[in-house]
């Protein structure tokens, strides 16, 4: 199972803090957020029942894609100043869980998973753990994605033979879907006047956007002209939505064999004055 950290601790966040209840420890630091990822995790290794689980994190809010495209996420503020010391402490719960955590600079967390996830599925089924639409494009045989949903143990699982009839598209056509249409929670826009429906359209007649600019003369003469007028950002929101699943990152399977000793765990996170999640383990 390969695990996208940061969407469970956002997740957990504020799931926990919409009433100001940020949950300390006995320093008057905040561990809802890491309470919560916690939770998540555990939840999770119990319902799949993976053989071994990684996490794997953002490293940063600068990395390619910002480099691509300077108002890539350029819409999304600051981090609460209650969770910012919670990234550093949900690496440390994972590493007392004897969880390898994975992150590379100038890529993220997506890119970390779609690279080990190739990786993996050649020998082992992989299990992809988020709250993120995007990693749908990963779908193929070996490789499945849950969704968190609303509650705990609520994940909707995509294969690679449920796939089409739950999306409408095949996974690799997610990419072109977010190039057409683009993407506000990452603030890019795609083709200006181009929403999901149409893009579906599209894709669901044309197969990819390569072959949709090869027909252009095919398509009603409003869907062309605002393709033809807004193609440098379609192709730059492709590239944009697209999971790099080859950067130079490793972590040997022995390294993330899922066990652990529970009264060890225990002690650790105690010293830690983390009382409230070791009662979780």
């Amino acid at each position: 199972m390969l695990v996208d950290g940061m969407a469970l601790l956002f997740r957990g966040f504020f799931a926990t803090s919409f009433r100001g209840n940020f949950m300390l420890n006995n320093s008057g630091t905040p561990t809802n957020g890491v309470y919560q990822f916690t939770r998540y995790l555990l939840d999770a290794a119990e319902y799949f029942q993976p053989s071994h689980l990684i996490c794997c994190w953002d490293m940063g809010s600068k990395t390619f894609r910002t480099e691509l495209f300077t108002d890539y996420k350029a819409n999304r503020g600051a981090p609460p100043e209650e969770l910012i010391p919670q990234f550093e402490m949900a690496k440390e719960v994972a590493e007392i869980l004897e969880i390898p955590n994975v992150g590379i600079d100038n890529f993220e967390a997506d890119d970390c998973i779609g690279t080990l996830a190739q990786l993996y599925a050649v020998d082992n089924t992989v299990t992809i753990l988020t709250g993120d639409q995007d990693i749908l494009q990963l779908v193929q045989p070996g490789i499945e994605v849950a969704i968190m949903r609303k509650g705990m143990g609520n994940y909707e699982v995509f294969t690679a033979d449920n796939f089409q009839e739950k999306r409408g598209l095949q996974p690799s056509q997610i990419i072109d879907l977010k190039g057409l249409m683009g993407d506000t929670s990452d603030n890019y826009p795609g083709v200006k006047g181009i929403g999901e429906k149409t893009a579906l359209k599209l894709l669901q007649e044309h197969k990819t956007i390569d072959l949709i600019l090869e027909q252009l003369d095919q398509l009603p003469k409003g869907v062309r002209t605002k393709i033809e007028n807004d193609l440098d950002m379609l192709h730059v929101s492709r590239e944009l939505a697209a999971i790099k699943c080859d950067v130079e990152i490793e972590c040997p399977l022995e390294r993330a064999e899922w066990k652990y000793d529970r009264e060890i765990v225990r002690t650790t996170l105690l010293e830690k004055d983390l009382e409230r999640i070791a009662k979780l383990v």
